[in-house]
């Protein structure tokens, strides 16, 4: 389905690396943003693209935070809970947002706008 829906910017990002394999992340973008995250059909058509292993993608997937494995709401807020951020608040403020919103770590709020969790690292410790 991706193949044919996104034919054109498929195209346009394999033009951008020197391998299919190589286009791997920019295309589980596209499978997260058809399906609303990377499920199971998505990493496979990502690996059919790529010519690799479905085992392969779902590694690259399931490393980085910014690939979600399971459906999320609208808006995805994710809350760095490292040693960095938490000297600066980050644990209560993660704390208070659970609360005003009424959800657990990695809940969705009743209406699916709003999903929250802690990660580690966002690279902006100075913020």
């Amino acid at each position: 389905m991706l193949a044919e829906k996104y034919a054109s910017k498929i195209e346009y990002i394999f033009s951008k690396y020197p391998t299919k394999r190589s286009a791997v992340m920019p295309l589980l973008y596209i499978a997260q943003e058809e399906y609303g995250y990377v499920n199971d059909e998505g990493v496979a058509e990502v690996a059919a693209l790529c010519d690799m292993d479905p085992t392969q993608v779902r590694s690259i997937a399931g490393f980085y935070t910014m690939y979600s494995e399971n459906p999320k709401g609208k808006y995805w807020l994710q809350v760095c809970t490292d040693l960095a951020c938490a000297l600066r608040g980050a644990d209560k403020f993660y704390a208070d947002l659970k609360e005003y919103l009424g959800v657990d770590d990695g809940g969705t709020t009743e209406d699916g706008v709003f999903t929250v969790e802690h990660v580690m690292c966002l690279a902006a410790c100075d913020k």
